[in-house]
């Protein structure tokens, strides 16, 4: 392929009462959408990271109930989410029902796989994916895979395209509200207007790796910088920032990859992708919305999230 294929697709309008970024980001915190995926039965899988770790990886693979011949979709979930985060059930049912068969993959030490890793999840561990990926068998592979990532998820998904280059072993990929910029990102989140969202970040980072944290961690910098950066071998946060985000390494990415970010995403700023120099790499699609919020895009005039219509549409094209 010559590059990402193009698309025609509505500007996103922000639905009646999601207006702006914060009530876009936490419209899902309040109404907490919970599709009903039981109509495609769940086929548990495993994938054994062979680090000797002794670490796993699960998944939740779902597929329709005829073969459309469509390429298998391995969604990767966000900071402290997990295969049942809201947005990642929401784009599995969209695309069960469009004939797409979904893994919903949870990265290591989160969900089934919380507190029972040796090694946890990070922004820039793109070996995991490696790993998965290259672990699929060909009955699931047959019609090619399509990687599709969440804010630090979508950061590793763009992480792994440009480091994997031709040789990556999927057809496409697409990322939403990725924190390209990690430092960018964290000085955004710790701003004194997000100061509920950082508090609530931190309690669920804290939560997730409890038996890591001590008393004196008070921010996400003081995380990354006592427990993500010792744990994988940065020097310290900055370290594990600069090493891990994405913006640097778009320019290497040749698989066709969607790109959906926000404006108004209040912890995420627009400013590392308005420096991309997005027309130098025919593989890039960018689709950069005034508003949306932070895996948000809760729109006017449509049954789906404007991402999921999106991805659906790139999908489609692919095919």
């Amino acid at each position: 392929m010559a590059g990402a294929p193009q698309l025609t697709l509505p500007e996103f309008a922000p639905r009646w009462p999601w207006i702006g970024g914060d009530l876009q980001t936490i419209r899902n915190w309040l109404v907490k959408p919970r599709p009903p995926l039981d109509a495609w039965p769940v086929e548990p899988l495993d994938f054994d990271m062979a680090d000797g770790t002794g670490d796993v990886l699960h998944g939740l693979l779902q597929r329709p109930a005829e073969d459309h011949r469509r390429p298998l979709v391995v969604l990767v979930h966000g900071l402290t989410g997990s295969s049942e985060s809201s947005y990642m059930r929401v784009t599995a049912w969209h695309l069960l029902r469009a004939g797409y068969p979904v893994l919903r993959l949870n990265l290591r030490g989160a969900g089934p796989g919380r507190g029972r890793t040796r090694q946890f999840y990070h922004a820039g561990r793109s070996a995991d994916l490696d790993r998965v990926l290259r672990s699929l068998g060909p009955d699931l592979a047959r019609h090619g895979v399509v990687l599709v990532g969440y804010s630090l998820g979508a950061n590793l998904v763009l992480k792994y395209l440009a480091e994997q280059g031709t040789h990556a072993p999927v057809m496409a990929g697409a990322a939403i509200s990725a924190p390209i910029d990690l430092h960018a990102a964290q000085r955004r989140i710790a701003a004194p207007r997000n100061r509920v969202y950082h508090r609530h970040l931190l309690g669920q980072m804290k939560r997730e790796r409890s038996a890591d944290v001590d008393a004196g961690i008070r921010t996400i910098l003081d995380f990354d910088n006592r427990v993500v950066a010792p744990h994988n071998g940065f020097k310290d946060a900055l370290d594990y920032y600069r090493r891990s985000s994405a913006a640097p390494m778009l320019g290497a990415i040749r698989r066709p990859t969607l790109v959906i970010h926000a404006a108004d995403d209040p912890w995420i700023p627009i400013d590392a992708y308005r420096d991309i120099a997005w027309g130098g790499n025919p593989m890039l699609l960018p689709r950069l919305a005034r508003s949306g919020g932070h895996v948000g895009f809760h729109a006017r005039g449509l049954a789906m999230p404007w991402h999921d219509a999106a991805l659906r549409a790139f999908l489609d094209a692919l095919a």
